[in-house]
């Protein structure tokens, strides 16, 4: 198997570790070392750091004639780097110094800042918040060392005494000043650079354009002098690998190369840098389609436009900070995206998900099916080779007692205690026996083998932790070990919780220390945690333990395949599974490391890792006691303090081998300045646990580069690979085992990420550079499958998932059969579909393949694996990237978390990162934006979101790093919190559904025949026939309503027609038809004699709701002038107010104006000056004390149709608006609603609506007076201080029919949801009412009429009473539910449909369905058909359109309309363009459609149902689909709890969310990411400004309707204080 794999097949850079450099002298080096650390800790400026440098430098720099001194610098140490000086003529074999440029690991950050550099800086738009927000508290100012540090991102690490051969001579290569990439629009290196992030450096050279980077001509030099090998007398293609031998030396004659190569490589920097010269890119922001852009690199930018005087889509000018914001995001937003991926959406109607089509120039991998790969035997036959593990420590235990088995370390790294073999055996063998005999139950023992114990020890106690496990495993029982509880709330501590309670843990062992540090109940015993089961805490100290008996000995047995122990491991998803590893497998495994590690008897190991879980556990604790092994064991505590512990005590104990972690290597970089004496020659392993990081080369580079000097040798460092499941799966040897020499690869990313092996050609900035994790462990059989579906083995040059089959792997996961069988028992088949053997193999989720010399490389984890849009990107690398750009100086180093989310049927990549308490907004802002450019240039995906979160917030693993399925989780449900956040959506959104493109509309040819449209009957309704009804009605008699008015004073004039009621629910007034009469006589008298009006004058009544306001109506009729009645100003409130009355008695065109002598003194007060010209007014009378005079006669109107009142009302968008309305059409308004309520003299209504406008003025001031009915009238306003006062006067009066709002009806359910029973103890009954209607212009809002019904059904509310009305400006009264005729129905119907334009009905609860409820009854003579809204002609049944209305009560026309004069006659009177041609119709102004039901009506037809969807003019055109606003809005405000109310707007095609915040400020950033999800997946939308402001900043009507309009005026002018603004990119 060996030889098929190292062949060749997987062509790919391969090169000989470094040893000992000849260059420059040791001290050169270490002090050089030393210099760039402290550049990076800031202890020297970047001149001081050149002086020094150069200095030391000088002599060992010849100069070099005839090439530019700028360039000199760089390309001279080219020479010393490449080739052997004079004297040093045969590079060892092991030895060699032609370290190739393209192996330095360095070159990750200089690849990054080339590819800032090829991005023109570009403003993009910085998000603004409010002052409170930006001094959030971090919870500690400065971070220790572990917290900027992660267990699985080490690789990411910044180099610090990073310094090669090949790099120490660079001057040039430094650590970049500030805003250093500013100025380096053309030095981007192009060099196949390594994808290391440790380090910092760029090029801080000569700024001139000639300057070319060292690393280009590097790469330049390098490509020129390669070898290449071609395998099997194959030449492969030439976007494969390239492999220089081991021991070619690389030379040319570098002082006529690199001026040669001078020009070449600025040509390919600049073709790299420059930008394209295309035409100016066609608007994306549009609703049609992205344009199709050739090529990914270089992207050209909008052009910058100078937001000065811009105006919105209204025409109104605007200037202002938010206006400027929007310009510059819709600039970002017009440069052309990368080429969009096949849609994955048909423009089919039902939009559905397309499988996505691979793109067919995406790299394939080429090579032969691989085979498996086999480990060297296990050498068996030796004598001494124990039966079991608990067998050895027996033999140690009776025969070496005194032998040293482990030594633990305080806080200060002194030795505390050293366990003996002895020591162990018999405290091992007493913790048994308590076990065992001592914990019992009603003489029954509490534990019998087999049982499960978690083992709950903190990392500083190794010795208590290993008697404990070992103790378990002779009582036959099996250990769980798990992290101390810090908090009941840890990350991530519930999902152990669940492992304790899956594997019926009842017994938890800990130490007296520890078990007094855990959190306590009240009882004083250890508190339940979340998610655990119950537990018995047993302290496993020696005074609670007892010694055995002479006779007891523990049964020491032969390894079997019962389980031995469970290591935990947390999955991506965050769930915690337990791994069960069996004794055979324990010995096995051990046995397997003792040979691939050469352990020896009483060698001496320094153990920084967790001993209790994977490489810390098998080397430090069960791998030691079989080889009789020292284990000096480091606590994660003692490396926070003094990082450089480690290397102290190989030192100090002569240590063979060393098992770390790459951040330990880091972490001892940082602090190793101050030591001078120590020595590392001592080691002859140092075992990288974490080897398989893809990024741990950079740091074992680094380590070696500065340690070689204190007898570190090259071949010592010894990456592994490993997974909690198979265990070790590979290691490096160590030298002396004669394996061949250890290999890197320098791997194309794009490649990557189509899981196929390449050297990168073109790019050269996004490259991977990793190390051999060495080859497979003994007797072990090794694999690589494809990742997703049959388990195929995969071809030489592709990256898979590796798998393993030996006896050391673990066997299941416990109780989780499903899952293990998936990855426990996997079998590999080839092809062809035969299996490779009958073992079954265990998935590592390990990602990697197995290169020449059979040498195992790992490129990522599956953990970590993100696939965008059908391409693999791996979480380690995007860290790196992030990393790259200016670490350290605006986040913590490794406290980076990178995951990914799904939405929108797509993984989503999400960079969260920890921010420095030091960093201003406007540079984190920037790295954010520099972060988001380099990823999306060196990975070629766009990411999501990026967030930034206040220092130490995010949530811990046990041992340092970021717990990242809990970032994961907090990010979802809106509780991380950040400071700052950058959303991307439109970079990275590329499967939108298409645009909508509009079809030409069918016209009359759609063959209207009969009432049937294109085969369904027409869409057309109407109330009962008014000339079929007989009723007694004596004010038919009448054509005016003062004349009913005069008739009712002399016939009934003592019937009470109105109560007023105040806040307490007593009468404040009251009006009998006469009191009414002889009120309205007396105003009539004061506007004819006092006022000098004419008939046909208009007056303005500016009356708080009550009798005056009806009263003066009636007289303004009584003298034949034209009422407009108009809300007063809110006295605390004049500034915007004030003007609205204003302009409506300008509009109106009012001679004078009736109102209440408080409301005149404040019309003309100091405060009303501030606001208006007072001295405008026309004539004002107060109607407060009247003479009492009678009219010498009441006017009367020529002709019905004569104006007799003006209706003023501002629309939802804002418009002000008068309509007229006739004589004719008021007599004809309540002749209907009477009808339709049955109102006689002798009922009772309750009103609690404003009276100022539409149905709530009619039912207010017109209805009594024609029906006689008596009116409660109940004024909106009073239920603020009393929120029950309207439905205790429903109760009181026995009411059966009431009119409310729909912000009186959610002022009940809020204020009184709770207070039912109080309600109820205070004889409150709402049995009585028969129907309760709701007055709106608007869509009916079912949840909150649902929510009404149910919280009032305790109170008797019938679950039918409640209903809506639908009425508008054109009729005010179309549809009421009325007391007769079948209940309201509802239908669901698809949203998507909606947006096209077509109702499409679905079962409720189906994805995307909305229910509609119907909105009462249409109304007693009036007509309703459903008409297109472009072509006017008429729609069939169930077909979605306009609604167009006839009828004897339409209101005649605008009287003016302010704003928009084009808004137009054909309102009030159009027709039908075919069918029906001679009705006149009026448009509604709404869309809507009408459905036949099985029901039927009073006259016993079938009932037409009238759904009304939304107004028109409110809708949102987005990439050619009509949306409603309030279906956005309801999906976001379901997004977070947080969100009080949302309101959303258009601006020059970018979707405004405003949401309110009901919760801390803290939650603001929060709403952002949550916002832009849920309008993308339900609304296939993306937003592009989100808005957080606090509760009540969105403008509510009377009626309770959303101003958007006024909103959107007040965003763009920048008045609405918001809490955050945030700009999607």
């Amino acid at each position: 198997m060996a030889e098929r794999n190292s062949t060749g097949l997987l062509m790919m850079m391969l090169e000989p570790t470094p040893a000992v450099a000849v260059t420059l002298p040791a001290e050169v080096r270490e002090k050089l070392a030393e210099l760039e650390l402290e550049l990076s800790e800031g202890d020297i400026t970047q001149k001081g750091y050149e002086k020094k440098r150069g200095k030391l430098l000088a002599p060992y720099i010849p100069q070099t004639q005839g090439v530019d001194p700028s360039l000199q610098r760089d390309h001279r140490i080219q020479v010393s780097a490449q080739a052997p000086l004079p004297g040093n003529k045969h590079p060892k074999s092991r030895a060699t110094n032609a370290r190739d440029e393209r192996f330095r690991s360095d070159l990750h950050t200089e690849a990054v800042q080339a590819a800032l550099a090829k991005y023109k800086e570009r403003k993009m738009p910085m998000p603004s918040k409010r002052r409170s927000v930006l001094v959030q508290s971090s919870v500690e100012a400065c971070t220790p060392p572990d917290t900027s540090s992660a267990s699985e991102d080490e690789g990411s690490l910044r180099r610090q005494g990073r310094l090669t051969t090949a790099t120490a001579a660079h001057p040039g290569l430094s650590h970049p000043a500030v805003d250093h990439w500013f100025n380096r629009v053309i030095q981007g290196s192009s060099s196949t650079t390594s994808s290391s992030a440790s380090s910092t450096s760029s090029h801080p050279g000569g700024r001139g354009p000639t300057t070319v980077t060292a690393a280009a001509v590097t790469a330049a030099a390098v490509t020129t002098n390669n070898t290449t090998f071609t395998a099997n007398n194959t030449t492969f293609a030439a976007n494969h690998t390239t492999f220089t031998a081991n021991n070619t030396p690389v030379t040319a004659n570098h002082s006529s190369s690199v001026a040669a190569l001078n020009a070449n490589t600025l040509a390919d920097l600049m073709a790299h840098t420059q930008l394209d010269n295309r035409s100016a890119p066609p608007d994306v922001t549009g609703p049609w389609e992205r344009p199709q852009v050739g090529s990914v690199r270089a992207r050209p930018r909008g052009h910058k436009h100078h937001a000065g005087g811009m105006e919105t889509a209204d025409g109104v000018p605007v200037n202002s900070r938010v206006s400027s914001k929007i310009q510059q995001l819709l600039n970002t937003l017009k440069r052309p995206k990368r080429p969009p991926l096949r849609e994955f959406f048909l423009d089919d109607f039902e939009e559905l998900l397309d499988v996505q089509q691979p793109d067919p120039h995406q790299p394939k991998p080429e090579g032969q099916q691989m085979g498996p790969l086999e480990g060297e035997p296990l050498e068996g036959g030796s004598t001494n080779r124990p039966p079991s593990l608990l067998a050895a420590l027996q033999r140690w235990g009776t025969t070496q007692p005194k032998s040293p088995c482990l030594t633990a370390l305080d806080n200060s790294g002194k030795p505390v205690y050293t366990l003996t073999y002895g020591k162990l055996w018999s405290r091992s063998q007493k913790l048994a026996y308590s076990l065992l005999n001592k914990l019992s139950s009603r003489s029954e023992p509490l534990l019998l083998p087999g049982d499960r114990v978690a083992l709950v020890f903190p990392n500083s106690d190794p010795v208590m932790f290993m008697v404990a496990f070992y103790g378990c495993l002779l009582a036959r029982l099996v250990p769980v070990p798990i992290e101390v509880p810090l908090t009941r709330k840890d990350a991530g501590s519930q999902q152990v919780g669940f492992l304790l309670g899956s594997c019926g843990v009842t017994l938890a062992l800990t130490t007296d220390a520890c078990q007094k540090g855990l959190p306590k109940a009240q009882t004083g015993e250890v508190a339940a945690f979340k998610g655990w089961p119950r537990l018995l805490w047993f302290v496993t100290d020696s005074k609670h333990v007892v010694k055995p008996p002479k006779d007891w000995y523990p049964p020491v047995q032969e390894a079997s395949n019962n389980i031995a122990y469970i290591e935990y491991k947390t999955s991506k998803e965050g769930s915690t599974m337990g791994i069960t590893v069996s004794h055979s497998a324990m010995l096995a495994h051990c046995q397997a490391l003792t040979q691939a590690c050469s352990y020896t008897e009483a060698e001496t190991v320094t153990n920084v890792l967790d001993f209790k879980r994977e490489a810390g556990l098998w080397h430090g604790v069960l791998t030691s006691v079989m080889n009789r092994m020292h284990v000096i064991s480091i606590p994660y505590s003692l490396m926070k303090v003094n990082p450089l512990s480690w290397i102290q005590k190989v030192h100090a104990y002569k240590a063979r081998v060393a098992v770390v972690k790459s951040r330990d290597m880091h972490w001892s970089l940082l602090a190793q300045r101050d030591q001078r004496d120590l020595s590392l020659s001592s080691l002859r392993m140092l075992i990288v646990a974490d080897g398989a990081n893809p990024w741990s080369i950079s740091s074992c580079d680094a380590f070696l580069n500065v340690f070689q000097a204190r007898g570190l040798r090259p071949e010592v460092i010894c990456p592994c690979a490993s997974s909690s499941e198979a265990m070790t799966v590979a290691i490096r040897r160590p030298p002396e085992s004669g394996v061949p020499p250890p290999g890197k690869a320098v791997l194309s990313m794009g490649g990557l990420s189509h899981s196929v092996i390449r050297v990168d050609t073109e790019e050269k900035l996004s490259v991977l550079t990793v190390q051999d994790v060495g080859q497979v462990m003994p007797a072990a059989l090794v694999c690589v499958v494809r990742v997703e579906g049959t388990p195929y083995l995969c071809q030489t040059d592709e990256v898979g998932e590796i798998c393993v089959s030996s006896d050391s792997t673990g066997t299941a996961y416990y109780g989780l059969p499903g899952r293990t069988k998936n990855v426990f028992e996997t079998i590999p088949v080839t092809l062809s579909g035969i299996p490779v053997c009958d073992r079954p193999f265990v998935r590592t989720a390990l990602l990697g393949f197995v290169g020449p010399d059979s040498l195992v490389f790992v490129v990522g984890k599956m953990d970590g694996l993100m696939v965008v849009s059908g391409r693999r990107h791996n979480a380690d690398d995007v860290v790196a990237t992030a990393l790259a750009v200016e670490p350290m100086k605006f986040v913590y180093r490794g406290r980076i978390a990178v995951f990914s989310v799904t939405v929108l049927h797509d993984e989503r990549v999400v960079v969260v990162a920890e921010q420095r308490p030091d960093a201003s907004e406007e540079d984190s802002f920037q790295w954010m934006s520099r972060v988001l450019q380099a990823i999306d240039s060196i990975h070629q995906v766009g990411v999501y979101c990026l967030a930034l979160v206040p220092a130490n917030t995010l949530p811990k693993a046990p041992l340092g790093g970021i717990h990242i399925s809990e970032t994961k989780q907090r990010f979802l449900e809106g509780c991380l919190h950040p400071c700052n956040v950058l959303m991307c959506p439109h970079t990275c959104v590329t499967n939108l559904p298409k645009p909508r493109q509009k079809q030409a509309e069918v016209g009359p040819a759609s063959m209207i025949v009969g009432n049937l449209v294109a085969g369904k009957r027409t869409a057309q309704a109407c109330g009962r026939d008014l000339s079929q009804l007989e009723d007694n009605d004596q004010a038919r008699k009448f054509l005016y309503m003062q004349d009913v008015l005069q008739w009712r004073a002399q016939a009934t004039p003592d019937h009470p027609l109105f109560l007023v009621l105040n806040a307490k629910g007593a009468v404040a007034s009251s009006a009998s038809c006469l009191q009414l009469h002889k009120r309205a006589e007396r105003v009539a008298v004061a506007l004819t004699e006092k006022g000098r009006l004419n008939a046909g004058d208009h007056v303005a009544l500016v009356y708080p709701p009550g009798i005056d306001l009806i009263a003066t109506f009636y007289g303004c009729l009584y003298a034949g002038c034209v009422p407009v009645t108009v809300r007063p100003p809110h006295p605390q409130n004049l500034a915007t107010t004030l003007p609205t009355v204003k302009m409506i008695v300008e509009v109106s065109k009012s001679v004078c104006i009736l109102t209440t002598q408080a409301i005149m003194k404040l019309l003309k007060s100091k405060e009303a000056a501030a606001a208006v010209d007072v001295k405008s007014w026309p004539m004002v009378l107060d109607t407060d004390d009247l003479p009492r005079k009678k009219t010498p006669q009441l006017y009367k109107p020529p002709t019905p149709e004569m104006l007799a009142y003006l209706d003023f009302s501002v629309s939802t968008t804002g418009i002000l608006a008068g309509v007229k309305m006739s004589h004719a059409a008021t007599s004809a308004l309540c002749r209907s609603i009477k009808l339709q309520c049955e109102l006689y003299p002798s009922r009772q209504i309750a009103i609690c609506l404003d009276p100022y406008c539409g149905l709530g003025f009619a039912l207010w001031c017109l209805c009594s007076v024609y029906s006689g009915h008596q009116s409660i009238l109940v004024p909106p306003l009073e239920l603020e201080t009393n929120a029950s006062l309207w439905l205790s006067a429903v109760s009181q009066y026995k009411v059966r029919v009431t009119f409310c709002s729909y912000s009186v009806m959610e002022m009940c359910t809020k204020g009184l949801g709770s207070q039912t029973e109080a309600l109820r103890l205070r004889s409150v009954n709402l049995s009585c009412v028969r129907t309760c209607m709701v007055v709106a212009e608007e869509r009916p809002r079912i949840s909150l009429t649902q929510t009404f019904s149910k919280i009032f059904k305790d109170l008797g509310l019938s679950a039918r009473a409640v209903s809506t009305t639908f009425g508008c400006r054109v009729n005010v009264a179309v549809c009421l539910q009325g007391t007769a005729g079948p209940d309201p129905t509802t239908v669901y119907v698809d949203m998507r449909a909606l947006r096209h334009d077509r109702v499409r009905l679905v079962e409720r609860g189906s994805p995307h369905s909305l229910p509609l409820m119907e909105s009462g009854k249409i109304l007693p003579g009036v007509k309703v058909i459903v008409a297109n809204t472009e072509t006017k002609g008429p729609l069939g049944d169930s077909h979605l359109g306009e609604i167009w209305v006839s009828s004897p009560h339409n209101a005649t026309g605008y009287y003016t309309v302010y704003g928009e004069e084009a808004l137009h006659t054909d309102h009030f009177n159009t027709r039908l363009c075919f069918g029906d041609t001679v009705t006149n119709w009026a448009r509604t102004g709404y869309l809507g459609f009408l459905r036949r039901t099985e029901l039927t009506d009073a006259s016993g037809e079938r009932h037409d149902a009238l759904y009304v969807v939304g107004s028109l003019d409110e809708t949102l055109e987005l990439r050619g689909m009509r949306y409603h606003p309030i279906d956005i809005e309801t999906s976001v405000i379901r997004a977070h709890k947080s969100i009080a109310e949302c309101a959303v707007f258009t601006w020059t095609n970018l979707l405004v969310v405003v949401v309110e915040l009901e919760g801390s400020e803290q939650e603001a950033l929060d709403l952002v990411a949550l916002v832009t999800n849920v309008v993308l997946e339900e609304h296939y939308l993306i937003v592009g400004v989100v808005v957080v402001v606090d509760p009540g900043v969105i403008p509510i009507n009377s009626r309770g309707e959303k101003q958007r309009m006024h909103l959107r005026d007040g965003f763009l002018a920048d008045q609405l204080d918001p809490i955050y603004v945030a700009y999607n990119m």
